[in-house]
């Protein structure tokens, strides 16, 4: 027997497969695919770089810093300036990450850099991992501050691949939870009496905040419910404890529980803390940038928005009751801030100001390619001399 395919099923297969409204066009799927696969791709290149880049990069830090400690015995001074010009290097080398990408910072508010060479708290509301990188981006241009700025961040910070890099420098490292909380703050004091004044340092960077927005807003606004406190949204109720610390620490003289304009800590020959620098960082369509999209790089290019506020140190109050108030009218502030840029696109104009203005903050690519050269270099000649001390004993 033979079999003869029906021609009325060929007939009607064929007429689905020629699909003349292009009702099944793959090009659509086609384009998609494609572009998924440029991102992958750039992605896993992007991500190869920053691998090599950490390796040759943080090594070659430690490896100076290791030959220079001669040079930390008899001149303190001019290791730790030879080690802030390092540390502002690697912090470019993540701006970098960032702006190839075409991630960039438009800055508003008050001008910061004339208070480069003073004193400063600055005080940052907290949304992810992003925050720390677009702080790093913002902040080269505002003179010395990158090599003399202390950071206090999360004790899970100290396990990353710059975590060695902030040890060295003298970063403090915060542990959250009640269980830790008095104990912390008493190792945050012994820290800046060793270490803030002994290497020069200028602005201290925290985030009151404590946390992330995202797992700190449904416990903040629980607590402000039961406490008759400000129901905030775009930020979370700020913790007194390390900012009080940092205040009195470092503050100037205090005259009726207010920090002065005159005097210095005890000991020191610093005038104190002058300023306190409230930064405000807003991410279009409140979508905050976490560490991984400066890595892979998968986000379309993204303007990151920066908001600097400065008070004069005299108008900071350093009691629990009263810094606690004005830290709680900083962060409303904040919200309001915040509730503006998402709603407008803009923050709202200064006090007494009638136009808002903004200024787009840049980088030399010159001097980023400068940084990455040397980063290299210092890798392979480091390499070398391992290797040949390697070979001589081996």
């Amino acid at each position: 027997m033979s079999f003869e395919p029906s021609k009325r099923f060929i007939t009607l297969d064929l007429d689905r497969c020629s699909d003349p409204a292009g009702q099944y066009s793959m090009a659509p799927h086609l384009d998609a695919a494609r572009k998924l696969f440029w991102i992958l791709m750039k992605s896993l290149l992007r991500f190869s770089f920053m691998f090599v880049n950490n390796c040759v990069a943080i090594p070659s830090y430690c490896l100076y810093l290791i030959v220079l400690q001669p040079l930390r015995l008899l001149d303190a001074s001019t290791f730790w300036y030879i080690e802030g010009v390092m540390f502002r290097w690697l912090l470019a080398m993540v701006a970098s990450w960032g702006w190839c990408a075409g991630y960039t910072v438009t800055e508003w508010g008050d001008d910061v850099r004339p208070m480069s060479e003073d004193e400063a708290m600055v005080i940052v509301n907290h949304q992810a991992t992003g925050d720390v990188c677009t702080l790093m981006m913002c902040l080269q241009d505002k003179g010395t501050v990158v090599r003399k700025m202390m950071w206090l961040m999360d004790h899970v910070f100290k396990y990353t691949n710059f975590g060695v890099v902030s040890l060295i420098h003298g970063d403090f490292f915060i542990r959250q939870g009640k269980a830790h909380r008095e104990k912390q703050l008493v190792y945050l004091k012994d820290h800046l009496d060793k270490y803030y004044y002994s290497r020069d340092r200028k602005w201290i960077v925290l985030f009151p905040e404590g946390g992330f927005l995202r797992k700190r807003r449904e416990t903040s606004q629980s607590f402000a419910k039961k406490n008759d406190l400000p129901y905030l949204t775009h930020v979370t109720l700020p913790r007194l404890g390390a900012t009080q610390i940092i205040l009195k620490t470092l503050g100037p003289q205090q005259e009726n529980g207010i920090l002065g304009t005159d005097g210095s800590p005890p000991g020191n020959k610093a005038k104190g803390l002058q300023w306190v620098i409230d930064v405000t960082v807003a991410y279009p369509n409140a979508r905050p940038m976490d560490i991984q999209t400066w890595i892979f790089g998968y986000r379309d290019p993204t303007v990151t928005h920066v908001h600097y506020r400065t008070y004069p140190i005299k108008d900071v109050p350093v009691e629990s009751e009263a810094l606690t108030d004005w830290l709680y009218e900083r962060f409303v502030e904040k919200e309001k801030l915040l509730a503006h840029f998402y709603k407008t696109g803009a923050f709202p104009p200064l006090a007494g100001q009638k136009e808002v203005t903004s200024r787009n903050m840049t980088l030399d690519n010159v001097w980023l390619f400068f940084v990455q050269t040397f980063a290299f270099a210092s890798g392979y000649m480091w390499y070398s001399i391992l290797h040949h001390i390697y070979c001589w004993f081996f």
